[in-house]
């Protein structure tokens, strides 16, 4: 995951669900001391559905919280789940975990294209943040949620539902001027802004890592907000059938890498890119180098799509 990605405040990942929950038991806790957890669960998760979904996403402006997506028929997703909610408790209150049963919540499901439990995503200002698939050792869980405390201080999303602020945290610096006004664009929702000041940023400095990567993150935003449920459903079909389909492979590499299966998305560009020549080619491997900046080049998902990018290349 990128640790300098700009996220809008109510993106939610193409999902239209209305309804309401008590969530009290978690926003309480913004104010309050946490407690013990009961045996084997966590007061920092909850069970989420789809008509409480989208007051759960309100609840990322204030904390990074955790999607886990899994089934009651899955041992896996049960695993999963106590495993988070064991990471909950031990960093006491800056994550909130929200478990989906996709089996009676699919629109969910279907809105991050999920396609395989259990699917765990991150929302941040409810922008998704891929994380991973699968049940994974507790040291790299506990790694992907390291990393996603970071990406959520550095968009200013530094809450907690366990009680006030650590005393001797130190406030975040101001961002320069240009971050600043492209981070305000995007909260505002205008992504075409937005992205007109990170490229003026590296235009006034082009080793700027930080607007690179959130030009990175704007330019995906753009995109993949103008595919709606049907038509991801469509590039998926064509993306299965032809494996030659430029655009279906652009736009599926784009929607998984929103919906956390970033493995798949670099993979679909980097076979795309070692099948083909041309200007096609060029522009899928630009893109591929997008999404790197998007995940984060310190990942180590990218560090083997690089690998096979050579392969693919030389």
């Amino acid at each position: 995951m990128s640790q300098n990605s700009p996220l809008p405040p109510n993106a939610s990942p193409g999902i239209n669900l209305r309804g309401a929950v008590d969530l009290s038991a978690l926003k309480n806790r913004a104010t309050a001391a946490p407690s013990s957890a009961p045996s084997g669960g966590s007061p920092y998760a909850v069970d989420v559905n789809e008509q409480s979904f989208q007051e759960f996403v309100q609840l990322s402006q204030k904390v990074p919280v955790v999607v886990a997506l899994g089934s009651g028929r899955s041992q896996q997703s049960a695993q999963v789940n106590a495993l988070l909610e064991k990471l909950m408790n031990e960093n006491g209150g800056k994550i909130a975990l929200g478990r989906v049963d996709v089996d009676s919540s699919p629109q969910i499901a279907q809105a991050f294209g999920v396609t395989a439990v259990p699917t765990v995503i991150a929302l941040i200002k409810g922008q998704p943040v891929p994380m991973f698939e699968g049940d994974l050792p507790e040291d790299q869980v506990r790694e992907f949620l390291v990393e996603l405390l970071k990406v959520a201080a550095s968009n200013g999303v530094t809450g907690s539902l366990g009680g006030a602020p650590e005393p001797d945290a130190a406030p975040e610096p101001p961002l320069p001027p240009l971050h600043q006004a492209a981070l305000d664009a995007i909260e505002s929702g205008d992504l075409d802004l937005a992205k007109a000041s990170y490229e003026k940023a590296l235009a006034e400095k082009p080793n700027d890592a930080d607007a690179k990567i959130g030009l990175a993150q704007v330019n995906l935003m753009r995109r993949t907000a103008q595919i709606n449920v049907s038509q991801a459903e469509e590039f998926r079909s064509r993306a299965a059938a032809n494996q030659d389909d430029f655009d279906a492979v652009l736009a599926v590499a784009d929607l998984d890498v929103t919906g956390g299966h970033v493995e798949d998305a670099l993979a679909r560009l980097v076979k795309y890119i070692g099948t083909h020549f041309g200007p096609e080619r060029d522009t899928a491997r630009i893109r591929l180098l997008e999404l790197y900046d998007v995940v984060g080049v310190g990942d180590p998902r990218v560090s083997a799509s690089r690998q096979a990018l050579a392969r693919a290349l030389f």
